[in-house]
């Protein structure tokens, strides 16, 4: 579902840098330019994206299509140095730490400016971190889960924040306060949802009223509309078309992009987005489907194969079904899927049964932990016991959307319907569009189960199982609702606090086996290499294992 930082103290994952080479065809008619690229280029690329963005202002964003976008316009004080998952300077040059780690001084590049002019200074820092501390009740239970993810926190309940207060020093020197030292800091600024946008059009925008509507939720003007300071800006969002269109910003404050124009064309089926690609009227797209990967390469286009540095899990909610209370039900469900089956036949090469709910590059993971096996008649052993047969359970998956770590949801959620199916659990079908209805009703509760997963930001065991358990308030699991939440909250944020990164790690290791053998709120399932796929025309594309590609450095040749 949801981030990217690095662990400071901690060592960040190892870099990979990956130049993206080319192959196939792009004939689509556009307008050509000379630029720095040598030759004769596109002046668009134009590039198919799986599904739509929810909206535009990337701090109440939660998915990846949303942040594929967002990540072109806006920018944070921190950034990641492209094809790896190592932070670097953005719109800060530097920063450094006091002694105790709780006082954060970032020295701000200078000469930066909003689109709509008004400048970029340790002002419009500490307004942006008041704005997003300052949520309502409505943002705060749910759009504003990276926030709570990271600070644990807002303002109504701020002697419990990990933020406590951002200064201007001077003009171009700003001072975060945070109430202990964690792990998460400085990384977690290079996030796309704590992008610093203007000040005076976050005020005219209203762009804190968030209202709950229905299921889901209604976003202010400003979150159509919004103004940040990045190589792009958004010129329009066609529905209609299904395209969002973004041009470049000729006052960018670093090298420009080098294409004037970047369109996304939403193309939710894959194979629709294979035969665009074929045909020439995009240029590339993500997630290809695993078995189109041969056939693709085949036929030239470069296919980059992306670390697997994810998570799918089926979550699990006892608030809605207190039957989901029950250890024994949650292990029950866990015996009854054939994940090593799943992994053969829905998954690509290089996809494995996770043991636990992050991948094995990650500093924490334990190793001694095995799969829970596939075993039918202890599953309905366990459900007997807990008088727990014949449940009925609200399962659902997301349409309209390819995953990284779910590369069809539709086909993996029959796979594992059918093994809960087999077992006697009666399954209720559920499905809404990824960013039509989808993942508001998981961030309301409305589901007893649902297929989710995570690309991880970093290499630190926080951005996994720190970003689902550790915030018992706000987290897709309603561990709240749990005999064991509360102590795992505390578990986690004691481990986050460790200076010792080899002390850190050893904590984390044994949270990751009370995790999966004494609680289980959810169920791991695998982990998937998601593919990029581009026409052999396109040239200065680097491949991230985040999935967080810029286009900025992009050209299409004619």
């Amino acid at each position: 579902m949801k981030f990217t930082r690095k662990a400071a103290p901690v060592a960040a994952t190892a870099a990979l840098a990956l130049t993206l080479a080319a192959c196939a065809q792009s004939d689509r008619s556009s307008g050509s330019s000379s630029n720095s690229g040598g030759g004769d280029v596109k002046d668009t690329i134009t590039f198919g994206a799986a599904g739509a963005p929810e909206l535009f202002d990337p701090f109440y964003a939660t998915d990846g299509e949303t942040f594929r976008v967002t990540r072109q316009m806006m920018e944070g004080l921190v950034g990641i140095k492209p094809g790896t998952a190592d932070i670097q300077p953005e719109l800060a040059t530097s920063w450094e730490s006091s002694s105790d780690g709780k006082e954060w001084t970032f020295k701000l590049r200078d000469g930066v400016k909003f689109w709509d002019g008004e400048p970029f200074n340790a002002a419009a820092v500490c307004y942006n971190f008041e704005r997003m501390f300052d949520q309502n009740e409505v943002a705060a239970g749910g759009p504003a889960g990276y926030w709570a993810d990271v600070m644990g926190s807002f303002k109504s309940d701020a002697a419990n924040a990990l933020y406590q207060g951002c200064t201007p020093k001077d003009d171009m020197t700003a001072v975060i306060k945070i109430s202990r030292p964690t792990s998460k800091f400085p990384t977690a600024l290079s996030l796309d949802s704590f992008s610093m946008q203007s000040p005076k059009a976050l005020k005219d925008g209203d762009a804190n009223n968030v209202t709950k509507q229905g299921e889901g939720f209604g976003y202010p003007a400003y979150s159509k509309n919004p103004v940040g300071t990045g190589p792009y800006k958004l010129d329009k969002f066609d529905e209609a078309n299904k395209t969002v269109t973004l041009v470049r910003n000729d006052d960018y404050w670093g090298e420009k992009a080098k294409t004037a124009k970047l369109v996304f064309k939403i193309i939710p089926d894959e194979s629709t987005r294979r035969q665009e690609l074929e045909a020439g009227s995009i240029d590339g797209y993500d997630l290809p489907n695993p078995a189109d990967w041969k056939g693709l390469k085949d036929q030239g286009n470069n296919v980059l194969i992306r670390p697997a540095f994810n998570i799918l899990y089926m979550g699990l909610n006892p608030q809605k079904n207190p039957k989901l209370k029950d250890l024994k039900v949650r292990q029950a469900l866990y015996y009854a899927l054939n994940r090593d089956q799943l992994v053969k036949t829905q998954l690509p090469e290089g996809a494995t049964v996770a043991t636990q709910f992050m991948p094995d590059t990650v500093a924490g993971y334990n190793k001694s932990l095995k799969p829970y096996e596939y075993n039918p008649e202890k599953a309905k052993q366990l459900l007997k016991e807990a008088g727990a047969e014949g449940m009925t359970l609200l399962f659902a998956y997301p349409s309209e959307v390819s995953r990284p770590y779910m590369p069809d949801p539709q086909k993996i959620y029959e796979a594992l319907r059918g093994d809960l199916e087999a077992v006697g659990i009666k399954v209720q079908v559920n499905t809404k569009p990824w960013n039509g209805g989808y993942l508001d009703t998981v961030d309301n509760g409305g589901y007893d189960a649902w297929l989710l997963g995570w690309t991880g930001d970093y290499n630190s065991a926080d951005n996994f199982i720190g970003t689902f358990f550790a915030n018992l308030k706000a987290n897709d699991f309603h561990t709240s609702a749990t005999s064991y939440g509360a102590q795992l909250s505390k578990d986690l944020d004691a481990a986050d606090s460790i200076v010792d990164e080899g002390q850190r790690n050893a904590a984390y290791e044994k949270v990751n086996q009370q995790i999966m053998e004494q609680d289980l709120p959810g169920l791991a399932i695998s982990h998937s290499p998601p593919a990029l796929v581009v026409s052999e025309k396109v040239k200065g594309l680097v491949p991230s294992p985040l999935t967080a590609e810029t286009f900025s450095t992009v050209t299409v040749q004619k």
